[in-house]
This record gives structure tokens, sequence and C-alpha cells, in this order.
């Protein structure tokens, strides 16, 4: 009974840790899709890309609007915003 007891305590301990990890290196989403609303998000995180231990920058989607943010601990702002439709996708050329 108590080995059962210690087995299943260390699986739920190896899941936690392992979703830990995945949410720590970007793999998991922190609301599952099943709690998701199905209405559309007006405000999307796009991409992060961090500069130093305290500095990032943040390119962010509102509504059809993309801003790309800079963050430091002092102080947060604005670096430049642009129409999301002038953006074009990157293409690949084969060769």
């Amino acid at each position: 009974m108590v080995e059962q007891i210690a087995a299943a305590v260390f699986v739920i301990a190896l899941l936690l840790a392992a979703i830990w990890l995945l949410r720590r290196k970007g793999m998991a989403a922190r609301n599952p899709l099943w709690l998701r609303s199905g209405r559309p998000r007006n405000l999307q995180v796009i991409e992060r890309l961090p500069l130093t231990a305290q500095h990032s920058l943040h390119l962010v989607r509102l509504a059809d609007e993309l801003v790309l943010i800079g963050v430091s601990p002092s102080s947060c702002g604005e670096i430049k915003s642009f129409k999301a439709s002038l953006l074009q996708p990157e293409t690949t050329e084969s060769v």
C-alpha cells in the first residue's frame, strides 16, 4: 500500500516538473485550448526578444496595429507602431 502511494506521488511530481519545464521553455500554454474563450482576441503578444536579463523587446498586436515595446526595470515604452497590414510574411524561395 505504501509503495503504491509513493509511486503515485512520484508520478504526479514528475508530471508537475515536466509541465513546469515546458512552460519555462515556452512550449506549453498557460491557458489550455479547452479553457480559452471562442471570441477573437484584440491584444496578442506576437514575440518577445530578451536583450539582457532585465531588458527586452515585445512585439504586440493590438487589433490591426503592431506595437514594438521596450521594457526595462525602470520603464516600459513604445518604440514603433505600424499597421499590421503593412507587414508582409516572409517568403521562402526554393533553390
